[in-house]
């Protein structure tokens, strides 16, 4: 029997490969503490960009307000490498929280998706 989590995230997934139009995705993980963000290029299968909570500019707040931060940081990092446009691939993880704050705080920054 499958988890929910894991159901999500392959729903979730194939979504994304199913609209995809060569755009890159922006791929969220959220550990107990901490909050990563990364533009992956799927076709590449690279990295385009990344920020996390454990970078050492980052002030230690509320885990919200850290992970406006790093949607702020993800945002300014992607324009420029000249990306306006991605995908939000949130995972298995519910949009609420760390997540819809990162995401608020990308879409702020310039991001589309």
């Amino acid at each position: 029997m499958r988890n929910k989590t894991l159901t999500r995230k392959s729903r979730i997934r194939s979504k994304l490969k199913k609209v995809n139009n060569g755009k890159p995705r922006l791929s969220v993980f959220r550990s107990l503490n901490n909050i990563y963000a990364q533009l992956i290029d799927d076709k590449k299968g690279s990295t385009i960009a990344s920020a996390s909570s454990k970078e050492k500019n980052i002030e230690k707040k509320s885990k919200t307000e850290v992970s406006k931060i790093v949607g702020k940081l993800i945002a300014e990092r992607s324009i420029e490498k000249g990306i306006k446009e991605v995908f939000f691939d949130r995972g298995s993880y519910r949009y609420h929280g760390r997540v819809k704050s990162l995401a608020e705080a990308a879409r702020t920054g310039g991001l589309k998706f």
